[in-house]
């Protein structure tokens, strides 16, 4: 009798590290699930349901205009204040949602991977192709708050440097993912992490220059503000969003060494991530 050949064969990971694309791939369609999951059902059941999509990022540009710039006197030089906090918060979005949408990979889908063998991975990936969904309306609408403010006098001038634009969102993309696929591991044992990311998040967009330019920080004549400064400078955040607003608007600041300096730290994020992810999930079942 000819022995049956299996489909698919399941095999302890061999490194830590590891990420079995050839897997991913098999379970492609289960990853599309997941992405539709993800668009779909994050505003049913809501009165305005797709339209927070642009509801969040206008009504905090607003916000970060009357009291950055109105109060606080934070000045954008020629660009229009609104739209330079729209363009910071169209990409902090885009990392916050990925990060927070990561964080509680296992304690939300206990059920499901207890039950079942998938790539677990495929579930924190899915967040992220699904906001990248999102980021594309978020962006569609700075794109026309730009045309309407360069009519105006008041959008400066894109540059060469849009080109760079995919490789901000796949660096994005992989610094929310690693920190997020970070804080999920960790949220197995510990609860209180859970409470702690949203309160981090909010802390971390102040030091990331969202709704200010590094610039204006440099220039500052406050004492304070050259103790925080290196926090700053330093945050791969911070020269995201700078860059993004240097490309889109000539504003900001924007250099090949700190661009790659961002691309290694994202790197670094996605594989500690990813390490501590497969270990957790040997052995996460039993802990929640």
């Amino acid at each position: 009798m000819k022995e049956e050949e299996w489909l698919y064969e399941i095999k302890p990971k061999g490194s830590l590290i590891q990420l079995n694309f050839k897997e991913i791939w098999q379970y492609r369609d289960l990853l599309v699930l997941f992405v539709k999951r993800d668009i779909v059902t994050v505003y049913k059941q809501t009165i305005l349901g797709p339209l927070w999509y642009l509801i969040q990022p206008l009504f905090t540009s607003v916000i970060f205009t009357l009291v950055f710039n109105g109060f606080g006197d934070i000045q954008t030089g020629s660009i229009n204040p609104f739209l330079f906090n729209l363009a910071g918060i169209t990409m902090w979005n885009y990392f916050r949602d990925c990060l927070t949408g990561t964080s509680n990979t296992f304690t939300a889908n206990a059920g499901i991977f207890g039950k079942v063998y998938f790539p677990r991975v495929v579930v924190p990936m899915s967040v992220t192709f699904s906001n990248v969904f999102k980021f594309g309306i978020q962006l569609f609408i700075f794109i026309v708050f730009y045309f309407y403010f360069a009519y105006n006098g008041g959008a400066g001038t894109p540059n060469i440097y849009f080109l760079l634009l995919p490789a901000y969102i796949l660096i994005m993309a992989l610094t929310g993912l690693g920190l997020g696929m970070m804080i999920s591991s960790a949220t197995t044992k510990y609860r209180d992490l859970s409470v702690l990311v949203g309160f981090g998040v909010q802390l971390l967009m102040y030091v990331s220059a969202v709704p200010y330019s590094l610039s204006e920080i440099k220039n500052s004549d406050k004492g304070w503000v050259n103790q925080v400064l290196p926090f700053i400078e330093w945050n791969p955040l911070t020269q995201i969003i700078e860059g993004f607003r240097f490309m889109t608007l000539g504003l900001g600041e924007f250099s090949w060494p700190m661009f790659f300096y961002t691309f290694i730290i994202s790197v670094v994020f996605f594989l500690v991530g990813l390490m501590v992810f497969n270990r957790t999930e040997r052995s996460f079942i039993d802990t929640v």
